[in-house]
């Protein structure tokens, strides 16, 4: 990806801007999880050693970043305000030595389409740091610092990169060729024919299959609730992989809440894989909350025995609907 880059000598300010190809929460996550951010952080070849991090407004982040050389440069980040998951402002302090290096950053997170185009805007408070700032290599240091950010981005994407302990797993081989299994969770009126738990009738299925599109349902339990929830499609390979945002909806598509469980999180990244084996098809899904606070993560994990007893149901239902569509 192109990165483009600017100088504003009035307003002593540098900026940087780069299109990552992943969506905005997942770059949000990598930029504000403690977990994810110093492995990342910074120019090419450098690493960093974290002496506390607490990404929120009014928290700071006390690390040491070490050149290729071996050099260490103490730094302080005084987060200000993070607006999830369009803007981040902090001021940068330098230590020791380090300390006239003094700045304000004010990073942008614009989403356009599947992509994220990142925004680092570096302001100086003196003439003289944003010359030396210039010639020291800020402008180079900032177009590394986004290329790491795009490389480590795609580890997120990848969910294999993720603790298996923090996972929900399910697997299943199925009777079916996979250009039927694809075509049974893609397309509206087969997805109609079984998707939802055991039990449950389905009022409307609207499947948009594109990046960005969705998969729209609303169900009615046998006691006559009724339920709504959505997918927002990341990537489609057909015959083999879906990846796809879940989230429970209203009828009008917009995301909310588990009617049962407020600490749920709100947004669960799942990657469907099909493969075949020996004329039979292997499904397997992951999924694991993205943008989710602790407890959310918490309640996630406590709820994998339940989950997996209703997608045993569900995915009960596709077999029976795969052995009708294979006489057809």
């Amino acid at each position: 990806m192109k990165t483009n880059t600017a100088t504003n000598d009035a307003a002593r300010e540098i900026i940087v801007s780069r299109l990552i190809n992943f969506p905005r929460e997942l770059v949000w996550e990598a930029m504000t999880d403690p977990q994810h951010l110093p492995h990342w952080w910074g120019p090419d070849g450098f690493t960093n050693t974290v002496h506390e991090i607490s990404v929120k407004p009014d928290g700071v982040w006390r690390y040491m970043m070490h050149g290729p050389d071996g050099t260490d440069y103490p730094n302080r980040i005084g987060y200000r305000e993070l607006v999830r998951p369009e803007r981040i402002e902090y001021d940068h302090f330098g230590e020791g030595e380090w300390a006239h290096h003094i700045f304000h950053q004010r990073i942008t997170l614009e989403a356009e389409g599947h992509a994220t185009r990142v925004t680092l805007c570096l302001t100086f408070a003196g003439q003289q740091d944003y010359e030396n700032s210039k010639v020291g290599g800020a402008i180079e240091g900032g177009t590394q610092t986004l290329g790491r950010l795009d490389d480590y981005a795609a580890t997120l994407a990848d969910p294999h990169s993720r603790p298996l302990s923090a996972q929900f797993c399910i697997d299943r081989i199925v009777d079916a060729p996979r250009e039927l299994v694809w075509k049974a969770y893609t397309e509206a009126d087969r997805l109609a024919q079984w998707w939802g738990p055991k039990g449950f009738t389905m009022l409307d299925c609207r499947v948009d299959l594109r990046p960005g599109g969705l998969f729209h349902y609303g169900m009615r339990s046998p006691d006559g609730f009724e339920m709504w929830g959505k997918f927002v499609f990341r990537e489609i390979a057909p015959p083999g992989k879906l990846v796809y945002v879940v989230s429970f909806s209203d009828k009008q598509g917009g995301t909310t809440r588990h009617f049962a469980a407020p600490t749920w999180p709100k947004d669960v990244l799942n990657i469907l894989t099909l493969t075949e084996a020996v004329g039979k098809t292997k499904i397997v899904m992951r999924g694991y909350p993205v943008n989710a606070t602790e407890e959310e993560r918490q309640t996630f994990t406590a709820g994998f025995d339940s989950m997996k007893m209703g997608f045993a149901g569900t995915l009960g239902q596709l077999e029976a609907y795969l052995d009708l569509a294979k006489g057809q």
